[in-house]
């Protein structure tokens, strides 16, 4: 190869699934042209990847998952040198592709005690499914800690708050996806769990000092390094006690990546930057090549998300010496040897995610507040079952009703004020916390009202934060299910039920919230 071309190895654009043919054909036409190592595939240009502020209408196409795997064939077609393709399946392929297997949380994974054969099971699954599409390399797990609850862009991406626990989760699901030929990245290297900005939207700033660093965020970055991980990738964060006091994103730092990183923690693997098109950085290197320049020369071996390939590639050539570009492409080069297979895609299905699920959904139940006693005796009392969504969709109150027979209603319902026991089953809109997981001020205070004056048991099918948002003092009992799959919901009805007892543990901390006024039902 000449060296224009290895350093075209280095870079790794968006492919977007649900592209017109106009767009397919210039990718494939910046293939050819620019000998790229490989392509990162999303669902479309109006999804979350590139529509931050969320303007764009996203478009549903239920053979996402067959034009994928068209789309993968087409573009290697083209490549001279075989494209190394990834994908962000950090819950399975489900979190790009519509009618693909998804598997639970991060966050829910977190909630079993002392058991992470399960999370390597969900690993495993998951990287079956990235076989069968023709994807080598899974950018996950998300190895941050997340010790902020208004996080707006980790949260239940991550295996909770405890260190220990999610190196343990985190070793169990890379064995597991790696078990399966499949690669792996774990990120957000130094450690984007207790940030309060969205680094797709600004450059979040820790203030930490290197000995709480290097005791919480970066702990779990140098476990993972022990056990071999193939990858790392790096987050748009400033940290300034990791950069000699400045504060510069650690994407584009090399005193974090080559200094922290390579010297002090001894990684050996592959440096992948976050997304270039993120703002965090993006917005602030106008001029096209910069920012992907800047980016490879703190450290970073495959320039993620590049959007100005052409004029990237022509100013890493003009700028970069032989021997840096020489050591990113052997390491690229490994890398591709390790995992690009001459097998192809044939032979290989899709996994059926529910036998696993309902593992996970038995194992992960939690019951937070209250005790077994306390449901069994409220379950056999007059009761009426609200909620927040249509009644008739959920499998939660369906399962239930084949047992019992109970009046069910909606919250705000002014009837409720005839009743004194009270089964509400609590579906946030939102997994993410921004507008209150989508639950407004009135749901709220409706929900508030309920516990104060009221016999409440709550089951909450969503992130657990949104207890942050509710005066539980005196509720009955909480259950926290972490997913409206429709496994965890029947599971939910069976413990309701009391056919098992919760053995889940809330992975991260949540507080009383306190309440103004009651309002009114």
């Amino acid at each position: 190869m000449t060296l224009t071309q290895k350093v075209g190895q280095l870079f790794m654009p968006a492919a977007f699934i649900n592209d017109t043919e106009e767009e397919i054909q210039e990718l494939e036409k910046l293939i050819q042209r620019h000998d790229v190592g490989g392509l990162c595939f999303f669902h479309s240009r109006a999804s979350a990847a590139t529509n931050f502020e969320g303007k764009k209408v996203v478009l549903q196409n239920e053979r996402s998952y067959d034009r994928l795997k068209t789309l993968i064939g087409r573009y290697q077609t083209v490549a001279q040198f075989p494209l190394l393709i990834a994908i962000d399946a950090e819950w399975g392929l489900a979190m790009r592709i519509e009618n693909t297997p998804q598997y639970p949380y991060a966050i829910t994974l977190g909630a079993i005690e002392n058991n992470t054969d399960l999370t390597f099971e969900v690993g495993q699954n998951i990287a079956k499914d990235c076989k069968a599409a023709g994807i080598h390399w899974n950018l996950s797990p998300v190895v941050d800690i997340n010790n902020n609850p208004n996080n707006p862009v980790i949260g239940y991406r991550s295996f909770g708050e405890n260190r220990e626990a999610v190196v343990a989760n985190a070793i169990s699901y890379v064995k597991g996806t790696q078990s399966e030929g499949i690669l792996t990245s774990v990120k957000h290297f130094p450690g984007h769990g207790d940030t309060s900005t969205d680094s797709h939207l600004g450059l979040p700033l820790i203030n930490k000092s290197k000995n709480e660093l290097l005791k919480k965020e970066l702990y779990p970055f140098r476990k993972l390094i022990d056990e071999g991980v193939d990858s790392i990738m790096v987050g748009h964060l400033s940290v300034p006690a990791l950069a000699n006091g400045k504060k510069i994103s650690a994407s584009l730092s090399k005193d974090i990546i080559k200094g922290v990183l390579r010297q002090e923690m001894g990684f050996e693997g592959i440096v992948i930057s976050d997304a270039l098109n993120m703002h965090a950085v993006s917005k602030n290197h106008p001029i096209k090549g910069e920012l992907e320049w800047l980016a490879f020369d703190a450290g970073n071996d495959i320039l993620c998300f590049a959007e100005n390939v052409s004029e990237g590639i022509a100013t890493i050539v003009q700028n970069a010496t032989q021997k840096q570009v020489e050591e990113s492409f052997a390491r690229i080069w490994r890398l591709k040897s390790k995992a690009i297979l001459k097998r192809g895609t044939k032979g290989f299905n899709l996994t059926n995610p529910d036998s696993l699920n309902q593992k996970v959904a038995e194992k992960s139940l939690t019951l937070y507040k209250g005790s077994e006693a306390n449901i069994i005796d409220f379950s056999k009392k007059d009761f009426i079952y609200i909620e927040n969504f249509n009644l008739t969709e959920n499998q939660f109150i369906k399962s239930i009703l084949e047992h019992k027979k109970f009046n069910c209603t909606v919250l705000g319902d002014k009837s409720i004020e005839t009743h004194k026991n009270i089964l509400l089953a609590l579906y946030p809109p939102q997994i993410k916390p921004t507008n209150n997981f989508g639950l407004s001020a009135e749901e709220l205070e409706s929900i508030n009202t309920l516990i104060k004056t009221k016999n409440v048991v709550l089951y909450l099918f969503g992130n657990p934060y949104v207890l942050n948002h509710i005066d539980f003092k005196n509720i009955k009992a909480i259950v926290v299910v972490y997913q409206n799959f429709k496994v965890f919901q029947e599971t939910a009805a069976l413990h309701f039920l009391g056919k098992f007892k919760a053995s889940g543990k809330l992975p991260v901390k949540v507080s009383l919230a306190s309440t103004k006024s009651s309002g009114s039902i």
